[in-house]
C-alpha cells in the first residue's frame, strides 16, 4: 500500500497555506498575511522545481517571510495607501461646513443640534432653537458650531 510521508508531495501544502493566507488577507485586511502568502507560495514552487526536505523548506519560508515582511513594510512606509474616502469612517469629520438647524438651545456653550435625520450634541455660541449654524469641527461625536456668516 502506498501512501503516508513517503508520497506527501510538500509544494502542495505550501500551496494551499499561500492560497489560504491570500484569502484570509482578503477577509482581514492588515497588510501583514499577503506576505506570508507569498512566502509559502514561492516556498511551495521552490519544493516542486528543486528537491529540498522539508525542514530546509521550513527555513526557506521562514527566511522568505522575514524578508518579504520587511521589504513590504519598507515599501508601504515610503508608498502609504491613500484611501478612497479619509471621511469614511468620520461622520463628524463629513459634516464640517454643512449647516444645522438648532433644536436644543445652545447655551453656556452646549446644546443640540439637527443635520439631516440625525440630531448631535454642539459646543458653540448661545443660539435658539431654530437658528441656522454652520459646523466648523467636531470634538469626537460632538459638533463644533458657529453662526452663518
Amino acid at each position: 500500500m502506498t501512501g503516508g510521508l513517503e508520497s506527501f508531495d510538500a509544494h502542495w501544502a505550501w500551496l494551499g497555506l499561500g492560497l489560504i493566507l491570500a484569502v484570509a488577507e482578503m477577509v482581514i485586511p492588515g497588510v501583514f498575511l499577503i506576505w506570508l502568502a507569498g512566502a509559502a507560495i514561492v516556498t511551495g514552487v521552490l519544493a516542486w522545481a528543486v528537491p529540498l526536505g522539508l525542514p530546509l523548506q521550513i527555513v526557506v519560508f521562514a527566511v522568505l517571510a522575514i524578508l518579504a515582511v520587511f521589504t513590504g513594510r519598507r515599501y508601504l512606509r515610503a508608498n502609504p495607501v491613500e484611501p478612497a474616502d479619509p471621511l469614511m469612517n468620520d461622520r463628524g469629520g463629513r459634516l464640517v461646513g454643512e449647516t444645522v438647524v438648532v433644536t436644543h438651545a445652545i447655551d453656556g456653550g452646549t446644546g443640540r443640534v439637527r443635520q439631516g435625520d440625525g440630531e448631535w450634541l454642539a459646543r458653540g455660541p448661545d443660539a435658539e432653537p431654530g437658528t441656522r449654524m454652520r459646523v466648523s469641527g467636531h470634538d469626537g461625536a460632538v459638533l463644533i458650531v458657529e453662526h452663518l456668516h
